[in-house]
């Protein structure tokens, strides 16, 4: 017996059915006037019968369904491997795809036909804008998420483009930015586009031919755009040839652009390209903005970054030029007198005395050690691939090496198992803030001895450096914290980066402490770990 067979076979047999009581399921009159849709399906999985809510939901007229293949998943393998009915108290959902280009999803529940226990009733509706809706809020929350990585601007951007596009299920997305001149557009972020080298050249040449790009409008003026049958528009104008092939790679219909604002001036747009069948509506572009602008705070931030990095440069530099000028110029200045001083006596024709010639050497020697030392220490400070390349440890020892030998101190190292495994980036924001602590123990603390300690304590990294100066002195005159003097800020601002803490207190004893407390990323398997003692108290016990 064909489906069309069964099913006026079905709408005979159970149209007395309807006062049955309970499963199985009677179709009847009860399907005729459920207000969700009702389908019976045979053991092949098609189309039997349709009520007039299922048929509508479908999209197709009743007769030309039936015999077709239903979106329904019906049967299950059980624990034991046969094959049984879906369990009918659980929600399942599919799609259905009434046209080329159109999508739906329903939501529906099987139980047996009742006296046919090899066909089954479904009970579906449609529930795509509901669902499409969770897809966005979830869209929206995972693009926060990635703003907080550390990942590039370009990273961030292509992620946030691919979540528009699985969230709507669009055809591609581009998201363009200002370029640093901030007088021309340029692609930071794509999702469904494969990347072209020469797309604005097309895309200026396309202009210069006459081409309207809607998406100027949208920048221009800080608003939503929305065409309807852009790319049959542009498909067929000649002035557009340029990038047809590169267009023509996506099956798209409807454009939308919109704006990505920034302090209330437009800083690039997102655009759209949506499958054959869609229509923008108001929630579509109420979604798109708030995509847009999770991406305009990842641009704003990419942009801050990368100022607070050319400032900290510019600070860097500054102290370097006043250490230089505080040591390494005086003592070259020193070592130039003595010179002089040598240059003097020889002028005199005279015979100078071998204790003077002997005093003015050894000043000279101890003075040429000194700036040696200096300049290895500034080495060390300069290369930013130390830790990198002689990982954390050694990158640590070697600048403690460099700073007893200019200044005389006495150090105590004590480094805990598992540091190899602190990540490459994170071991250098570590290394730079033991050297600017040890910086500050120089240049402030008046200190004879540095106990320097490094642990990474299951979830975290800890690193001190103490020392037996003068410590920190209370609130001065002004109100102001003296700890942001001593180099706080910086040693803060690199912890943070990590979710961790930097903190600087004085020391009971006298001195004062340099503390960085660092979170260890997931992937650093906490087991190989070893759990010692803190420098500046006991060790607390893990919690279970």
């Amino acid at each position: 017996m064909s489906s069309r067979d069964r099913g006026a076979h079905v709408a005979e047999s159970r149209a007395g059915d309807a006062g049955d009581a309970g499963p199985p399921v009677a179709w009847g009159k009860l399907a005729e006037h459920a207000p969700d849709g009702m389908a019976v399906i045979d053991p092949d999985g098609l189309f039997v019968q349709l009520n007039a809510a299922g048929a509508a939901l479908c999209a197709r007229p009743a007769e030309d369904l039936v015999g077709t293949p239903a979106p329904f998943e019906l049967a299950q393998r059980s624990p034991a491997g046969t094959l049984g009915l879906l369990d009918g108290a659980t929600e399942q959902v599919c799609v259905w795809a009434p046209a080329a280009g159109q999508r739906r999803e329903f939501a529906y529940r099987t139980c047996p036909l009742s006296g046919d226990p090899s066909m089954a009733v479904v009970a579906f509706r449609d529930v795509t804008a509901e669902r499409q809706r969770q897809r966005r809020v979830a869209a929206i929350a995972r693009s926060s998420v990635k703003l907080a990585s550390e990942g590039s601007i370009t990273a961030t951007l292509d992620a946030l483009a691919g979540e528009v596009l699985q969230a709507d299920a669009l055809a591609g997305v581009q998201i363009m930015t200002l370029d640093e001149s901030g007088q021309a557009l340029q692609i930071m972020g794509s999702a469904g586009f494969r990347r072209w080298p020469d797309f604005f050249h097309r895309l200026v040449e396309c202009r210069e031919r006459g081409a309207v790009l809607t998406m100027m409008d949208a920048f221009e003026r800080g608003q939503p755009v929305v065409v309807p049958d852009r790319w049959a528009s542009i498909r067929q104008d000649p002035s557009w040839e340029p990038l047809h092939e590169y267009l023509g790679e996506l099956e798209w219909d409807w454009f939308a652009s919109v704006p990505l604002i920034i302090r209330g001036r437009s800083a690039g747009i997102l655009n759209a390209f949506f499958a054959p069948g869609q229509i923008v509506g108001r929630p579509t572009v109420e979604f798109l903005l708030a995509m847009a602008e999770q991406a305009a705070v990842a641009v704003d931030y990419a942009s801050l970054l990368q100022n607070e990095r050319e400032l900290a440069r510019r600070e860097e530099r500054q102290r370097l030029a006043r250490d230089l000028h505080d040591s390494i110029v005086q003592q070259v200045f020193s070592i130039g007198m003595q010179a002089k001083s040598m240059g003097v006596l020889g002028a005199r024709g005279e015979s100078v005395p071998a204790e003077s010639v002997r005093g003015i050497a050894e000043e000279v020697g101890v003075l040429s050690r000194t700036v040696l030392a200096d300049l290895r220490a500034m080495v060390h400070e300069l290369r930013p691939a130390t830790s990198a390349q002689l990982g954390l440890e050694e990158a640590v020892r070697a600048l403690v090496e460099s700073t007893r030998n200019r200044t005389g101190l006495r150090f105590d190292v004590i480094a805990g198992a598992g540091l190899d495994r602190v990540p490459p980036e994170m071991a250098e924001d570590v290394y730079r803030i033991v050297a600017e602590a040890l910086h500050n123990v120089v240049k402030h603390a008046e200190a004879k001895v540095v106990t320097l300690c490094l642990r990474v304590r299951e979830h975290a990294l800890a690193v001190t450096v103490a020392d037996d100066g003068r410590g920190v002195r209370g609130e001065s005159a002004e109100g102001q914290d003296p700890a942001r003097g001593y180099g706080l800020v910086s040693m803060r601002e690199r912890a943070e980066r990590w979710g961790g803490t930097a903190r600087v207190r004085p020391l009971p004893a006298g001195g004062t402490s340099v503390r960085a407390v660092i979170p260890l990323p997931a992937l650093v398997p906490h087991a190989a770990l070893s759990r010692p003692e803190r420098l500046d108290g006991p060790t607390e016990e893990p919690t279970p």
